[in-house]
C-alpha cells in the first residue's frame, strides 16, 4: 500500500506537535513493506521542519500535486511559466491584492503587505533567507502555486480574468489559493501510482479539511481525523480519533497496516 499523509491538521497540529504514535505508526508501516508520503498544499520550500522530515517519508507530493519527490530526487515539478506569471502578478498589482507565491526554493511575499498579519509574520519569522521580495525579484519567480489576500471591491474581477489559469480555493473571503488547473492532491495520487506502478486502489489518504478532498476522493481508502469538517468526514471511509489522541495509530491499526 501507499500511505499518503496531509501535514497541516492531521500529522501535526497548529502549534507544529507531531504525536510520538503518529512517528512510530509511520515508521512500523514502512518496515511492514508499505510506502509513506506527505501530500500537502505546501509549496516544497514551506517544508522544512527537521522533525517532519526526520520522520523519513519516502517521498513528498508538494504545492497540490504541481511538485513530487521520491527517495530525495526530483521526479516531477509543474511551474507557472513566466508569460503567465507576469500576467498574473500585474493584474494583482492593479487589482490590489496581496500575493504570496509559492516555489519549490522559496516563499515570495513583500513584507510591507503582511506586517502585523499573524500568517504573515509567521512565514516571516520560520522562512528567513527562503522568503524573497516579489518586487525585487519581478518576473523572475519560481513558483508552483500561490495563494494571495484579496481586495473585495476588486476580487470577483480579478479571480475571473484568472480562471482560465487556476483553481479557486478560498480560506475567508479574502484569502484564496490558487493552483494551475489539472493539478491537486489527487493528481499527485495518481502520478506516484504511475511512478511506483501501483493500482490506485492501493492507497490511503489521511486529512481533515476540504482542501484534502481530491486526495480523499482518488485514494482508495480515506481517513478523516477526528477534529474534520464535516463535509472531509462525507468523504471518508473512516473516522478516525483526534491527531493528539493517537488518531493516525489507531487508523492504520484498524485497517491492519501495522
Amino acid at each position: 500500500m501507499i500511505l499518503f499523509f496531509d501535514i497541516d491538521g492531521t500529522l501535526w497540529d497548529y502549534k507544529n506537535y507531531i504525536p510520538e504514535s503518529t512517528k512510530k505508526a509511520i515508521k512500523l508501516a514502512q518496515e511492514n513493506g508499505h510506502k509513506c508520503f506527505i501530500n500537502t498544499g505546501r509549496s516544497r520550500a514551506f517544508v522544512y521542519s527537521d522533525e517532519l522530515l526526520g520522520m523519513g517519508f519516502d517521498g513528498i507530493v508538494s504545492s497540490c500535486g504541481c511538485m513530487i519527490e521520491y527517495n530525495g530526487e526530483t521526479v516531477f515539478n509543474n511551474l507557472i511559466n513566466k508569460e503567465d506569471s507576469l500576467r498574473t502578478l500585474s493584474l494583482m498589482k492593479e487589482c490590489r491584492f496581496k500575493p504570496i507565491l509559492e516555489g519549490p526554493h522559496y516563499l515570495y511575499m513583500n513584507r510591507p503587505d503582511f506586517e502585523g498579519d499573524m500568517y504573515g509574520e509567521k512565514v516571516m519569522r520560520e522562512m528567513g533567507s527562503r522568503l524573497l521580495s516579489i518586487d525585487d525579484n519581478w518576473g523572475n519567480w519560481e513558483m508552483n502555486k500561490l495563494s494571495c489576500v484579496c481586495d473585495l471591491e476588486t476580487r470577483d474581477r480579478c479571480l475571473s480574468e484568472l480562471d482560465d489559469l487556476y483553481d479557486f480555493m478560498f480560506h475567508t473571503d479574502t484569502i484564496a489559493e490558487m493552483v494551475p488547473k489539472g493539478f491537486n492532491k489527487g493528481t499527485g495520487i495518481l502520478e506516484i501510482c504511475k511512478i511506483l506502478d501501483y493500482d490506485p486502489k492501493d492507497t490511503v489518504a489521511f486529512g481533515d479539511s476540504i482542501n484534502d478532498k481530491e486526495m480523499l476522493e482518488t485514494a482508495g481508502t480515506a481517513v478523516a481525523m477526528g477534529r474534520s469538517s464535516d463535509e472531509t468526514r462525507a468523504l471518508a471511509d473512516i473516522i478516525t480519533d483526534y491527531l493528539e489522541d493517537d488518531g493516525i495509530w489507531n487508523a492504520m491499526k484498524k485497517l491492519e497496516l501495522i
